[in-house]
């Protein structure tokens, strides 16, 4: 017998396009899909402000537009960018939404997948607080687990070869969620999620 508990999360993200137990940071940058535009893709991304020092709370300021470009050298080249995405997943496994899933983030950028282009129009972006090269910890992946189960509940399309790294869609131009994110594991956390 499904789970109650999980449909009605389910059905709550599909309604309202805000995940369950996230912290909502409202960013303004996101704009409305194209209409028929189906939710099919989810993209894994990483970030930290400054690169490679996580905590702080740049990330969020940088997605609300209000990062300061004086408080770090490295600000001065971002400051002025517009970008935002569906959630952020913190070291420690907490959960920050910046866009509902309803909503189009601003997360891929130039991008393709399986020929279809702009992934923005299609696609939930989910950020890693996290480098390329820095080991994820055991509660983001717990963390990605349980929202992507909850995604690809809500929207079917998203199957599991539909979950892909920003480094899949812009090759050559992205690198993330790197050499760090272990797929195969992910994946087995994944099944294990949708299997309790």
């Amino acid at each position: 017998m499904p789970d109650q508990h999980f449909n009605a999360r389910v059905e709550q993200l599909r309604t309202t396009g805000r995940f369950p137990d996230a912290r909502w940071c409202p960013s303004p940058n996101f704009g409305p899909r194209p209409e028929g535009a189906a939710i099919s893709l989810l993209v894994v991304h990483n970030i930290s402000l400054p690169p490679g020092e996580f905590g702080g709370g740049h990330i969020e300021e940088f997605f609300c537009n209000r990062l300061d470009p004086h408080a770090h050298p490295y600000f001065q080249t971002i400051a002025d960018l517009q970008v935002s995405a569906h959630g952020l997943i913190c070291r420690d496994g907490s959960v920050v939404q910046f866009v509902s899933c309803l909503d189009r983030a601003w997360h891929a950028g130039r991008s393709c997948f399986d020929g279809e282009e702009e992934c923005n129009d299609f696609s939930i972006g989910i950020e890693l607080e996290g480098a390329d090269d820095v080991p994820y910890t055991d509660a983001q992946y717990q963390s990605l687990a349980r929202l992507a189960a909850l995604v690809r509940a809500a929207w079917p399309a998203i199957t599991a070869e539909r979950i892909t790294g920003h480094c899949d869609i812009a090759p050559g131009r992205k690198t993330d969620p790197g050499e760090a994110f272990q797929w195969a594991h992910f994946h087995r956390v994944l099944s294990t999620t949708e299997n309790a």
